[in-house]
């Protein structure tokens, strides 16, 4: 999972933040001197306001009165040499900048207040996320792995994408899926079925049965809950089920409508065939024996990659899909941690640096005994 982290400030970023003060200061200092030096006719204190309406942008409440304060005074100044206080129109002036000060302090003060609800539930929302997708061990069994989350809700950094694994008896259990929707929306269907595979995922023998399980209870979900809202039929969760046994060159796997898994080996890539798939989970309710059992080859040194569709559906600017299987040849030999940071890395690229839908993606490479 990729989370943003603030960087850490420096000398640098002090020095920056020292300019920046600055400006609004040397901006009341300016204004003042040259309306003082100016003819009593030209009247340029009412430019003072622009040093508190700046100083939000890089400042909190605080610094923010200050300034405002700083060129009220300025003003005051500027009336008690030209002409006094008495004069109408520098009262006027007094008063405007005054006013106009205290409301963008208010303002100030009301954004930094969002602002701290908004880190509030950002915390939230990523510790949720770490409780609900765990991070994959780097090796389980023969396995090397890693792992890859990035959520299209910014603010957020929750989705609908789920993956887990587990050991069960002498090989591996993984799934992989993708709840209809993004956000928090799709979070509750999500966290269901972690929590059904990972109850279940040991005892049953085969995959269509575990498939058949997990179906029905992503049915009893739906039809408890999401009757409260507005798409009730047309939730769903695609989701494949891959089984890795640790003695066998093989990786045997359950498709529920979700992408086909792309197999690296030898530095060539190659999609694992998906016209066996059943729907997606919640959808039909089918019985054990009508979900597909496929096996394929899946030797020491091979590369599985499993993905959820907002991968090789994410778009560039000119509307293109990402071509998953034709990036990622180049970097067929690479170890997971590695071949899952060069997609990253590429696929935010190709997307300008938003997804438009959750993506996660999990890469498995047989290590040698």
């Amino acid at each position: 999972m990729a989370i943003r982290s603030r960087p850490a400030e420096g000398p640098q970023a002090s020095r920056r933040s020292a300019m920046l003060v600055a400006l609004p200061i040397a901006l009341i200092v300016l204004i003042t001197i040259v309306d003082l030096s100016a003819p009593s006719s030209v009247h340029l204190g009412p430019l003072l306001v622009i040093a508190p309406a700046l100083t939000p942008s890089f400042a909190g409440p605080r610094l923010t009165a200050a300034v405002g304060a700083l060129a009220i005074a300025a003003q005051v100044l500027i009336a008690v040499l030209h002409g006094g206080l008495t004069t109408s129109n520098h009262v006027a002036q007094i008063a405007a900048l005054t006013v106009l000060s205290t409301l963008i302090v208010i303002f100030t003060v009301i954004r930094e207040r969002r602002s701290r609800q908004l880190a509030r539930v950002q915390s939230v929302a990523e510790e949720a996320q770490r409780a609900l997708l765990r991070p994959l061990p780097e090796r389980i069994g023969p396995l090397r792995i890693a792992t890859m989350y990035l959520a299209a809700e910014h603010e957020a950094q929750i989705g609908g994408d789920l993956y887990t694994a587990t050991r069960a008896g002498d090989g591996t259990r993984l799934i992989i899926g993708d709840v209809r929707g993004k956000g928090l929306a799709a979070v509750g269907e999500s966290a269901l079925l972690l929590s059904a595979f990972r109850l279940v995922a040991t005892r049953h023998p085969t995959l269509p049965e575990l498939a058949h399980v997990l179906d029905r209870s992503v049915g009893r979900y739906l039809l408890d809950f999401a009757e409260t809202g507005e798409e009730t039929v047309e939730h769903f969760i695609t989701a494949l089920l891959i089984d890795i046994p640790d003695g066998e060159p093989v990786t045997r796997l359950t498709n529920c409508g979700h992408p086909p898994p792309l197999v690296l080996s030898h530095g060539k890539t190659s999609f694992i065939d998906a016209t066996r798939s059943a729907p997606p989970l919640g959808v039909h309710g089918l019985s054990a024996d009508e979900y597909p059992d496929l096996t394929y080859r899946f030797d020491t040194d091979d590369t599985l990659l499993l993905y959820t569709d907002g991968v090789t559906e994410a778009r560039d600017g000119h509307g293109a899909f990402y071509p998953l299987a034709e990036r990622v040849t180049q970097w067929a030999k690479c170890e997971p941690a590695a071949l899952v940071d060069h997609i990253r890395r590429d696929l935010l690229a190709h997307a300008g640096g938003h997804l438009g839908d959750d993506a996660a993606l999990i890469a498995i490479r047989r290590a040698q005994a």
